[in-house]
C-alpha cells in the first residue's frame, strides 16, 4: 500500500500480525515471581516498628549501581501513565486490548521486585525513594514532552507508538542488564536479568509490528521513525535531576552513547533494512537520507563523550565526589542521545 493510511486502518492492517507475535511471546514468555529474588532473610524492620532505621553505610551497592538501580526503578514506576499512553494508541479492543493489559501485567511485576530488592536490602535510603515516587508519578510521562518537542507532533499515528517503544524496550532492556553487572551482587544481577529477558520479548514484538507497518505504509511509518530518533529519550527523562543521573550512569559504563548507537539503533534499523529498502519516496526517501546524518552525528557525539568520560573520571579521582542516587553535585559535561 503507499496511500495514508488512518490510525484506524492501520489497527486493522496489522491486527493479525499482532496477533500471531503476541501468540508467540505467550509461547516463549517465562513466568516468574518477584518474590523469589529478593533475600528476605538479610531485611529487618524499620523505625516505625521497632527497628532500625535507614543508614548509608548499609548499603552494599556502588554510587553508580544506586543511581542506576533507583533511575531504572523510577522508570519502571511511572506504568499507569505508559499504560495509559499506549491504551490511547492502541485502544482496548480485540488483540490489540489484550496486550495493553498483558504488557502492563508483566512490566508490573519489574517495579515490584526493584522495589523489594532495594528495600530488603537497605541499598538506598526508603524515605528517600518513596518521595521521589511521589514526583515521578505525578510527573507522568508523555512522548510529547521529549526533548522539548510539541505534543502535538507525538501520538499522529499508531506508527509513533510502536516506533518509540521498539527503541525504548531495547535501551530499558539493556540498561536493566548492564545494571545488573554494575551491582556486583549475584541476587540483584539474577533479578535484573529476568527483567531484562522480559523487555528483550516486548522490543521484539513491537519490531516485529512495526516492520509489518513498514510494508503496509512504508513512507508514514519513515516519517515516524525519524521524529522518533531526531527526538529520542530515555522514558526516566522526566525523573528529577535527570541530565546528571545519565551523565553518571554513562561514564559508569550502564548506558552511554555508544551503547545506544551501536546496541539500540543500528540493530533495529538494520532489521528493517531502512537503508536498503527502495519503497520510500518523496519526503520519506529524504528523512531516510538524513537519518544517514543522524548516524553520523551520533557517532560524533560518542567520540566527544568518550572525551568528556575521561575528564569526568578525572575529575572524581581528584575530587572524591560522585554522583550518588539522591545526594547530587553540579557535574560538567553533556549526555546526548540526538548528536545535536
Amino acid at each position: 500500500m503507499s496511500a495514508e493510511l488512518t490510525n484506524l486502518q492501520l489497527l486493522h492492517e496489522l491486527e493479525p500480525v499482532l496477533e500471531s507475535c503476541i501468540n508467540r511471546h505467550l509461547s516463549v514468555h517465562k513466568n516468574w515471581n518477584p518474590h523469589d529474588y529478593i533475600p528476605w532473610s538479610d531485611g529487618k524492620n524499620f523505625y516505625a516498628l521497632g527497628g532500625q532505621e535507614w543508614e548509608p553505610g548499609q548499603s552494599q551497592l556502588s554510587d553508580i549501581a544506586q543511581v542506576a538501580m533507583v533511575q531504572n526503578l523510577m522508570t519502571e514506576d511511572n506504568l499507569p501513565s505508559y499504560h495509559r499512553e499506549i491504551a490511547m494508541n492502541f485502544g482496548m479492543d480485540g488483540p490489540w486490548g489484550y496486550w495493553v493489559n498483558r504488557w502492563t501485567a508483566e512490566e508490573n511485576r519489574h517495579g515490584i521486585a526493584l522495589r523489594d530488592y532495594l528495600v530488603v536490602t537497605r541499598a538506598v535510603d526508603p524515605v528517600e525513594l518513596e518521595k521521589l515516587r511521589m514526583e515521578v508519578v505525578n510527573r507522568g510521562f508523555s512522548p510529547g514532552q521529549n526533548h522539548q518537542v510539541r505534543a502535538d507532533l507525538f501520538a499522529e499515528s499508531l506508527f509513533d507508538s510502536v516506533v518509540y517503544v521498539t527503541f525504548q524496550e531495547l535501551a530499558t532492556r539493556i540498561s536493566h542488564r548492564n545494571t545488573g553487572k554494575a551491582c556486583n551482587e549475584t541476587i540483584a544481577d539474577q533479578l535484573l536479568a529476568k527483567i531484562s529477558a522480559d523487555e528483550n520479548l516486548h522490543m521484539i514484538l513491537y519490531r516485529d509490528v512495526t516492520a509489518a507497518g513498514f510494508d503496509a505504509s512504508p513512507n508514514q511509518a519513515m516519517r515516524s521513525l525519524h521524529k522518533v530518533l531526531r527526538n529520542f529519550q530515555m522514558p526516566g527523562y522526566q525523573v528529577p535531576e535527570f541530565r546528571r543521573k545519565a551523565v553518571a550512569i554513562a561514564v559508569g559504563g550502564v548506558y552511554d552513547p555508544r551503547i545506544h548507537l551501536d546496541e539500540v539503533v543500528m540493530p533495529v534499523l538494520k532489521k528493517w533494512r531502512i537503508f536498503e529498502r527502495e519503497d520510500f519516496s518523496g519526503e520519506a526517501a529524504a528523512l531516510r537520507d538524513d537519518l544517514g546524518l543522524l548516524i553520523q552525528e551520533l557517532e560524533t557525539a560518542c567520540d566527544k563523550f568518550e572525551i568528556s568520560k575521561q575528564r569526568q573520571l578525572d575529575r572524581e579521582a581528584r575530587t572524591g565526589k560522585t554522583t550518588t542516587a539522591f545526594e547530587l553535585h553540579k557535574t560538567a559535561g553533556k549526555l546526548t542521545m540526538s548528536g545535536r
